[in-house]
C-alpha cells in the first residue's frame, strides 16, 4: 500500500509543478516547449523502467503478486507502456474533435487537458484494481477480454467512426442540470454573470473529454491486463502513457495524420495480445518475445508512415457545425481552434 501511495503521491507533486510553476500562464505552447516536455515525461517513464531492470525486486517486491526476475518486470512494464501510449496518440483525434467543436483555443486547452489527465489516472486506477479483482475471481473473464480486443482490433483497422460530441449522454445531461453560460472566460470553468455564478462551457469539455476516457478505458486496460495482471505495473505504465499525452497532443496537434499507419499496427498488436488471452491454455510465449513484437510492430509502422506521408491537414475533422453550448456571437478569441 505504501508503494502505492508513495507512486501517486509522486505523480500528483509532478503535476502541481508541472501546472503552478511551468505553466500558470495563458499560451499557446510551442513545437520546443512541448518537445522538451513529452522528452521529460517519456524519460521518466524509461527511467522507471530502467529501475525496475536495476532493482525492481528489491524496492518494489511487496507490490507484486507474482515472482518475476527483474527482466521480467522490466520487460512487462515496457510492454503495457508501449501499448497504452500509442493507444493514447490514437485516441488524440477524438481530442480534437472536441476542442474544435466547443471552438477552444489552443491557449485553453491546456487546463483542460491537465484536469481530464488527472481524472483519468482516478479512472484508470478504479478500472485497473476492478478488473484484476474480476480476473482474479473469475478466470473467464479472459476469454471475454480476449475477445474484446479482437474486435477493438477490426474496429480500429476499420477506421475512426465519426465522432458527435454532441451525442454524449452525460453532456446531455450535465447541459440540463448545471448552471451554465454559453460564454467562454479565458481558462476559468466558473464565471460571474449578472451576479451568478455559472460554469463556462469548459465545463462542458472537461465531461466530453472526461467520459471519452471511461470509454478508451474499456480498449487499453485490458490491453494491459492482457499483458501482465500484476496491478502495479498496470497502472505505473497507464500512469506514466497518461502523463505524456498532454504535451504530446501540443506536439502532434494539427498533424494528427502523420502518423496515418500507426492505427494498422496497434490493431495487429491488439489482435496478438487478444489471441494471447483467447488461447491461453495452449500458447504461452516468453515475455521477451511479446515485447520484441510490441516494439516491431510499432516500429515498423511508424518508419513506415514517416516514408509514405500523406498531406499533413485537418480537413479529416468531421465537426458539427453547430453548437448550442455556446454563444456564436460572442467571445470570437476563444473560437480558435485546433
Amino acid at each position: 500500500m505504501w508503494l502505492y501511495l508513495g507512486f501517486i503521491g509522486f505523480v500528483i507533486a509532478m503535476l502541481v509543478i508541472d501546472l503552478r510553476f511551468f505553466h500558470r500562464d495563458s499560451h499557446v505552447p510551442t513545437t520546443k516547449e512541448s518537445g522538451a516536455w513529452v522528452t521529460v515525461w517519456v524519460g521518466m517513464a524509461v527511467g522507471f523502467g530502467v529501475l525496475l531492470l536495476a532493482s525492481g525486486n528489491r524496492l518494489f517486491g511487496d507490490a507484486l503478486v507474482d515472482p518475476h526476475t527483474n527482466i521480467e518486470l522490466a520487460a512487462l512494464y515496457f510492454s503495457a507502456y508501449l501499448v497504452e501510449y500509442s493507444l493514447s496518440v490514437d485516441n488524440m483525434f477524438v481530442f480534437l474533435v472536441v476542442f474544435a467543436y466547443f471552438k477552444v483555443g489552443l491557449e485553453n486547452q491546456r487546463r483542460v487537458l491537465f484536469f481530464g489527465i488527472l481524472g483519468a489516472m482516478v479512472f484508470r486506477g478504479i478500472f485497473i484494481a476492478a478488473g484484476v479483482a474480476i480476473i482474479n475471481r473469475f478466470e473467464w473473464v479472459l476469454y471475454l477480454f480476449g475477445a474484446l480486443l479482437i474486435f477493438t482490433a477490426y474496429r480500429i483497422a476499420k477506421g475512426t467512426e465519426d465522432v458527435d460530441p454532441s451525442d454524449n449522454p452525460v453532456l446531455k445531461l450535465a447541459a440540463r442540470r448545471l448552471p451554465l453560460s454559453h460564454r467562454y472566460d479565458g481558462q476559468k470553468f466558473v464565471t460571474l454573470e449578472n451576479g451568478k455564478r455559472l460554469m463556462t462551457p469548459l465545463v462542458l469539455v472537461l465531461i466530453v473529454i472526461e467520459t471519452t476516457d471511461i470509454v478508451f478505458a474499456v480498449d487499453s486496460i485490458p490491453a494491459a491486463l492482457a499483458i501482465t495482471t500484476e496491478p502495479f505495473l498496470v497502472l505505473t505504465s497507464n500512469v506514466f502513457a497518461i502523463l505524456g499525452l498532454r504535451a504530446l497532443y501540443f506536439l502532434l496537434a494539427g498533424s494528427m495524420n502523420r502518423f496515418h499507419l500507426l492505427k494498422y499496427g496497434l490493431a495487429v498488436i491488439l489482435a496478438f495480445v487478444g489471441m494471447k488471452m483467447l488461447l491461453a491454455e495452449v500458447w504461452h510465449p516468453e515475455i521477451w518475445v511479446s515485447l520484441s513484437v510490441i516494439v516491431a510492430v510499432l516500429g515498423a509502422t511508424v518508419i513506415a508512415s514517416l516514408a509514405f506521408p500523406v498531406p499533413v491537414t485537418t480537413e479529416h475533422l468531421e465537426v458539427p457545425e453547430d453548437n448550442p453550448f455556446l454563444d456564436e456571437d460572442e467571445d470570437e478569441s476563444s473560437k480558435e481552434g485546433p
